[in-house]
């Protein structure tokens, strides 16, 4: 389903780009941009730039970069498709409507009924909740310490100990069996349906836009399983989804904690830690970590005291360091969960406790010592040797060896002697078994030699030069891009330099094919009268990489460029290369002899080529 670029121009033209971002991030005005705190990454000083005249952001720590509809994608976690109609509704545009094949209809039609018959069960859980049927569950939400408000706020609800008044329900508003049993609501059987909860409190799961796509029940009493989830549905993945993250995106903190069940976030969130979240009744995966990734790079485990918090919190620390994620602990001893803290601590002691959350692998040495009796030489050394394997997980030499002190510090090991020990440990694995050895190694790992500290024996020499093979073709073809790339920058910062390159330079001598596509449109766009970077850009929405670099060609700062004799000529340079790019490709690629010829001619004349700038 794709709408046409006049109506995407027409949504992205009316949404002012300064006046949406400012709904979601402070901006200060700096000459004639606006700069505040990215979004997308930490940081402390403004480095995100929101440019009125080019209708576009580019954040110059992290490279996020593009258009007001690619922001909401990247911000709302949005599809292509409701990020241009939430723009369209926010400009008071009606998008026209679009033709589905048949199989996209009937996807598009299930999931909104899923959503639909979700929501609807959401509103009769809550509705039970609130009347006598439900007052085992009100009781026990109550008993919890939970106000009328946090209730409302997170949706909770009460399933009636009669196990088909949801089916009952749903099929009086017309849903059929195949399509209840499809929801996860519904079990259906030769005798009949009956609900999948009952005698439950239920918690609504919803994604980060706030639609309901599933449920967590709590059994009243002592039946089992104590927390039962929704199966897996269409909109459903437990391991892609976070309780919580529809309010924690929001928050104001620049850290997320990570809570192990729905009411230690419940309670958090009251208690005004509004940025918990807990996986679904689920091990920590990947996918939850590539999902946190987009709202934050910090959080803070909040798991369980006990040993099966602490297994937990091992699992989940490797799997979110992976991801690019800084890692910290919280010590909730003497108290199991977040929960119980709070209501015997309270929230003041809970923030002392964040202030002093352990970075996750002085975390990890801790845990590991305590499975040793130091008291017994034996123990100890393999402690130490233990210790030392583990700090090889840190690639850069400088961070080993912070962690080396920080260790050494901790734990009275000389520091010295551990550094020693790591080395020989180094050495004796080799570079990549060593990486393997701890589920540190990158498919396309080359170099890690050179970051590593220890030497390696001249069998790596082959490898090294292969290498060096490897830089040098990149480093050519980089040769062509970089002329290309930087005259394009130019171009589209001073359109006052097309008449200096009138007769000499086209789209056509942009022969890399990204800044081929890119070119005819800033060509095309001079010669109507108007360049749009912001416009340019939506023809790489549906590829990121694409879309990333051709941001950054309209955000390149040249505010110096061109100012003295020496820049002069370094453009006058730049013409010449990419013009010489052009004829060589073109030599490389000629039909006949005249055409060869004339590109013979054409190359000997580049050494006479002179622009000038005056």
């Amino acid at each position: 389903m794709r709408y046409s670029e006049d109506v995407i121009e027409e949504v992205r033209m009316k949404n002012d780009i300064v006046d949406v971002i400012s709904g979601y991030v402070k901006l200060q005005k700096k000459g004639s941009s606006y700069f505040g705190l990215c979004p997308f990454h930490n940081e402390k000083s403004p480095s995100f730039s929101v440019s009125p005249g080019k209708q576009m952001y580019y954040c110059f720590g992290c490279g996020a970069g593009g258009n007001v509809i690619t922001f909401i994608m990247e911000y709302e976690n949005y599809s292509f498709g409701e990020a241009l109609k939430l723009l369209a509704d926010r400009a008071g545009i009606v998008l026209p409507k679009q033709e589905m094949s048949q199989e996209e209809k009937q996807q598009e039609d299930s999931k909104k009924r899923l959503l639909e018959v979700n929501k609807l069960a959401a509103n009769y859980f809550y509705y039970q909740l609130k009347h006598p049927q439900g007052q085992d569950g009100y009781a026990y939400l109550k008993k919890r310490q939970l106000t009328d408000e946090t209730i409302l706020h997170f949706g909770l609800g009460f399933a009636n100990k009669t196990s088909d008044d949801l089916y009952r329900y749903l099929k009086n508003k017309g849903y059929e069996d195949s399509f209840l049993k499809e929801s996860g609501l519904v079990t259906i059987e030769e005798r009949g349906g009956h609900d999948k909860f009952w005698n439950r409190v239920m918690f609504p799961i919803m994604d980060v836009n706030n639609r309901v796509i599933g449920f967590g029940g709590r059994v009243m009493g002592d039946g089992m399983p104590k927390y039962l989830n929704s199966p897996e549905t269409r909109l459903f993945d437990k391991s892609r989804n976070l309780f919580g993250l529809n309010f924690a995106r929001t928050s104001r903190e620049k850290y997320l904690l990570i809570c192990e069940g729905y009411m230690d976030v419940i309670a958090l969130h009251q208690a005004g830690f509004t940025q918990a979240v807990a996986s679904l009744g689920t091990a920590f995966t990947p996918q939850h970590a590539v999902l946190l990734k987009r709202y934050t790079t910090q959080v803070i485990l909040t798991y369980d005291s006990d040993e099966a918090g602490t297994k937990a919190a091992l699992r989940a620390i490797p799997i979110l360091r992976e991801a690019g994620i800084s890692i910290k602990v919280l010590n909730m001893k003497p108290y199991k969960d977040p929960d119980e803290f709070i209501k015997n601590l309270g929230a003041e002691e809970f923030s002392r406790r964040i202030a002093q959350a352990k970075n996750s692998f002085l975390y990890e040495i801790d845990v590991l010592k305590s499975r040793y009796s130091l008291e017994d030489p034996e123990q100890k050394t393999q402690f130490y040797q233990e210790t030392a394997k583990k700090l090889l997980i840190f690639s850069e030499a400088l961070e080993r060896d912070n962690y080396i002190q920080a260790v050494s510090r901790e734990h009275f090991i000389p520091y010295e002697d551990l550094k020693r020990l790591v080395n020989q440990f180094g050495s004796r694995l080799g570079i990549q078994d060593s990486y393997r050895a701890f589920g540190r190694i990158k498919e396309n790992g080359s170099g890690a030699g050179d970051r590593f500290a220890v030497q390696q024996e001249d069998k790596n020499t082959t490898g090294r030069e292969a290498g060096k093979k490897g830089r040098g073709k990149n480093e050519k073809e980089e040769k062509t891009r970089q002329p290309q790339r930087l005259l394009l920058t130019w171009l589209i910062e001073r359109p006052s330099l097309f008449a200096k390159i009138e007769g000499i330079i086209s789209a056509e001598d942009f022969v890399e094919p990204l800044y081929h596509q890119v070119a005819e449109m800033v060509f095309a766009g001079h010669k109507a009268g108007e360049i749009k970077p912001a416009g340019i850009l939506n023809h790489f929405i549906n590829d990121e990489e694409e879309y990333r670099e051709v941001a950054a060609l309209f955000n390149a700062s040249l505010k110096e460029s061109l100012n003295n004799e020496e820049q002069k000529k370094a453009f006058s340079e730049t013409v010449r290369k990419v013009k010489k790019n052009s004829l060589d490709w073109a030599g490389r690629n000629a039909r006949d002899i005249q055409e060869f010829q004339r590109i013979i001619r054409e190359q000997a004349a580049l050494g006479s080529l002179h622009i000038s700038l005056d």
